[in-house]
C-alpha cells in the first residue's frame, strides 16, 4: 500500500468524527440546495416527469452506469414496490440485446452525472428512434443527454463529500432523493395503501407488520368465552384449559360485554372466589381489534394497553379469533 494511503494507527478519533460530520454537513447543504431548485425549474421538470409515467402503458426503466446504476436500481425497486412497475436494465447489457425489453409503451429514466456516459449512447439512440419517452437526470444542461431527453431532472452541481471530490457522494444521495420523490408522487397519485403494499411485499418485518390479524389469531373454536352468570370455579377451568391467561364474557347475544384476566383474579383472591359469578370479577368493555386490522396495528394495541392479548369480534362485538403477543412474536411482528 502506498505510503500516502496507509492509515494512521494513531488518528484521534476527534478527527474521524470531524471528518464525518463535515461529510454530512456537506450533503446536507447538496439536500438543501436540490430543496430549493424545486421551487424553481426543477419543480416544472418533476411533474412532467410525473405525468408522463402516469399515462404511460408500460414501465418505467432506470439505466445508469456505475454508481448511477447502482442508484438506478434501487429507484426501480422502490418504484416496483410502491405500485408502479419498473425495472433496470444496464446499458452495457442494452447494447447487446436487452434493448428488446423496452417498448414504446414504457418510459425510460437514464441517469448519468455528467449526462455523457459513452455506454448510454445505444440506448439513447433506441429511446430516439421509437420515440420511447426519456427523462434525463444529470447535473449539466449542455450534456447529450440533457438535449436529447423529453424532460430533464437537472440536479444542482453540488460539491461532493469525498474531500478529493472523485468518489461520488452527494451526487448520488441526490440521484437518490429525487427518485424516492417521485416514487412517493406517484404512490400518493394512485392512491396507494399499506394493503396494497403488503401484495408486493409480503416477506420480512414489514411484510409481517402487513399481515391481517385474521392471518395469525386464533379461531372462534380455541376462544375461552363464558356466560356472565358461569360460577368463576367452573370459569377457572375454561381458562386453565385454554391457556391464554384470559376469559372472556358473552351476553345472551354472543357479544363480548368483559374479560377476565389473570390480574382481575389477583384482584378478588381474597374473597371467595370460586363461588363468585364471572360478572363479578370481570373487567367491562375491554379492548377489541377487527381481523382486517394490520398485526403491526395489533401489536402497537397490546404495547399501549399493557395487555398480552386482545379479542377479535365482528361488527357485531361478537368474539371470532384472539391473538396474543407471542403469536405476533412468531410471525416478526416487532
Amino acid at each position: 500500500m502506498p505510503a500516502r494511503l496507509q492509515k494512521n494507527p494513531l488518528a484521534p478519533r476527534a478527527h474521524w468524527l470531524a471528518s464525518a460530520k463535515r461529510s454530512l454537513e456537506t450533503e446536507q447543504q447538496g439536500m438543501m440546495a436540490l430543496i430549493e431548485a424545486l421551487s424553481g425549474s426543477l419543480g416544472e421538470a418533476v411533474a412532467d416527469a410525473v405525468e408522463l409515467i402516469v399515462a404511460a402503458r408500460g414501465r418505467v426503466i432506470l439505466s445508469g452506469m456505475g454508481k448511477s446504476g447502482h442508484i438506478g436500481r434501487k429507484i426501480a425497486a422502490t418504484l416496483a414496490s410502491t405500485g408502479t412497475p419498473a425495472m433496470f436494465v444496464h446499458p452495457a447489457e442494452a447494447s447487446h440485446g436487452d434493448l428488446g425489453m423496452i417498448t414504446t409503451h414504457d418510459v425510460v429514466i437514464m441517469m448519468s452525472n455528467s449526462g455523457e456516459s459513452a455506454e448510454l449512447r445505444d440506448m439513447l439512440a433506441y429511446t430516439r428512434r421509437f420515440a420511447v419517452p426519456l427523462i434525463a437526470m444529470t447535473t449539466r444542461a449542455d450534456s447529450t443527454l440533457a438535449q436529447e431527453a423529453d424532460v430533464v431532472l437537472l440536479l444542482p452541481n453540488a460539491r461532493e463529500a469525498c474531500p478529493i471530490g472523485l468518489a461520488p457522494t452527494t451526487s448520488t444521495m441526490l440521484q437518490l432523493a429525487l427518485g424516492d420523490a417521485l416514487a412517493i408522487a406517484l404512490l400518493e397519485d394512485k392512491g396507494f395503501t399499506a394493503k396494497d403494499f403488503r401484495e408486493f411485499h409480503p416477506g420480512g418485518m414489514l411484510g409481517a407488520q402487513l399481515k391481517h390479524v385474521g392471518d395469525v389469531m386464533h379461531g372462534r373454536e380455541e376462544l375461552p368465552l363464558a356466560k356472565a352468570e358461569l360460577r368463576m370455579g367452573d370459569a377457572l377451568l375454561i381458562m386453565t384449559a385454554r391457556s391464554f391467561g384470559c376469559l372472556g364474557v358473552t351476553d345472551a347475544n354472543g357479544s363480548l360485554m368483559g374479560i377476565v384476566t389473570d390480574g382481575d383474579l389477583r384482584r378478588h383472591m381474597s374473597k371467595d372466589l370460586i363461588d363468585l359469578r364471572v360478572e363479578d370479577v370481570m373487567t367491562h368493555h375491554p379492548k377489541t381489534i377487527d381481523a382486517e386490522a394490520l398485526t403491526g396495528e395489533a401489536l402497537e394495541l397490546l404495547n399501549s394497553a399493557k395487555i398480552t392479548s386482545v379479542f377479535v369480534v365482528d361488527a357485531g362485538n361478537r368474539p371470532v379469533g384472539l391473538v396474543h403477543i407471542h403469536d405476533l412474536l412468531r410471525v416478526g411482528v416487532t
